[in-house]
Parts: structure tokens; sequence; C-alpha cells
């Protein structure tokens, strides 16, 4: 692994990211040749280094850096875990971290590539090593959770000094073991998945329980397929 993470610093000082409201994705301004994104979320966007193969740089929006040092001390917290990428440093706009390689969840639906058991196994082990450590293991999602070798990585822990339970986990697990076997293999349409985050995130108290919301999206699904 490369030791000098900071020759990346000129490139990433190219790059401005801003945040959007409503809980969309973050804007990404300037460029820089060196530099590749490779994970936009709601509040930073993460870039590889081509002349630092080894680490990821996770950019904070201009209006959420106050989060990057709550993040470097949640990663101290944890600690050595395979279940998640380590992170070397804080610098006042961006996490230096491992880069992890793989295929997030979301784009193994998108592609139709099979999501074994075994991840969610992996993400439970993790969940409870978040709890040992004192920390809230939530904001698990699809787009935060890599399958690497047929196992799970976790690449987002932005939120673990958070309170309560967003139950996002509980209910991607529930919907993996009761309709994942539906469309496994199979590749599943982008705007079918942006179809469901916006119904998860906007008009999931519209349903009175989740099964009641997961046949909605499967009759959805059938219709449109």
């Amino acid at each position: 692994m490369e030791n000098d993470w900071t020759k990346a610093h000129d490139s990433l000082s190219r790059i401005t990211v801003f945040s959007n409201p409503n809980n969309e994705p973050v804007t990404i301004s300037g460029h820089s040749d060196d530099l590749k994104c490779v994970g936009v979320g709601t509040d930073a966007a993460v870039f590889h280094y081509r002349y630092a193969s080894s680490y990821a740089f996770k950019i904070y929006a201009e209006d959420k850096t106050d989060k990057i040092q709550t993040e470097r001390n949640i990663y101290n917290l944890l600690g050595d875990s395979a279940c998640f990428p380590v992170c070397f440093a804080a610098d006042a706009h961006y996490l230096v971290l491992s880069y992890e390689y793989g295929v997030t969840l979301q784009d193994c639906l998108l592609q139709g590539i099979h999501i074994p058991e075994q991840v969610v196994w992996d993400v439970e082990v993790a969940r409870e090593h978040v709890r040992e450590k004192g920390l809230n293991p939530r904001d698990m999602h699809l787009k935060n959770i890599l399958l690497q070798n047929g196992r799970a990585k976790i690449i987002d822990v932005s939120e673990y000094m958070q309170p309560g339970n967003d139950l996002r986990w509980e209910h991607l697990k529930s919907a993996y073991e009761a309709y994942y076997h539906l469309i496994d293999g199979r590749v599943v349409p982008f705007w079918l998945l942006e179809t469901v985050r916006k119904w998860y995130n906007q008009r999931k108290k519209d349903f009175s329980s989740f099964d009641e919301f997961m046949k909605s999206v499967l009759k959805l699904f059938t219709f449109r397929k």
C-alpha cells in the first residue's frame, strides 16, 4: 500500500461538493483527470486517485464538513474489523479511507448479480460489532454495502452516533428473505429501484406495514417488467 496519500491533495482541492434538499444525492463541481468518482451520497462523494490506488477520499459537501471528525471518531471506535474500511486520516474537507473494491448491492440488482445469503449474515455480525462498541448501526442500505469476494463490506458509518432505529436494514433483510428469490439473477431496471427508493423515503407512512409496502412494489414490478 502506498504510504503517501497526501499526493492527492492538489487534485482533491479542485473538487467542490454541494448538498441538495430532500435528501437527494450531492452535486459535484470541478474536475481532475487523476480522480474518479466512485460513489455519491447525500452528504459526500467518494473519489479514487490514480496515483494512490489503495485509498479512497470521501469529500464532504461544503455545509456538511462538521461531520468529518464525527465519522473519524466512529472509525476509531470501531477499530480493526473486516466488516468496515480503514480510516487513515481526516482533512478539513475529506476523509482518507482504504479503497474497497466490489459491487454495491444496488449495482448487483441493476446487473443481475447474485447476492448470497452470506452477505446478510455478515451484516448481522457487523451490526453486533457496532453495538458492542457503543454505537448505533443505522443507515445500512443497498448503496452502503459492497459484495466483495462473496462477503459484505459496509462502506458508510457516518450515522452510527445518531440515536434511533431507522429500520432500513431490518426492512432490507425482510425483503431479501421473503422476495429476493423472485428477482435473483434478473436485471432490475434503474427506474424501478428509484421508484422504490422514493416511495420508501416519502410514502412508507401511507402503508399500514412493510409487507403492504412490498406488495405494492411487487405489483409495480409485475405490471412494468
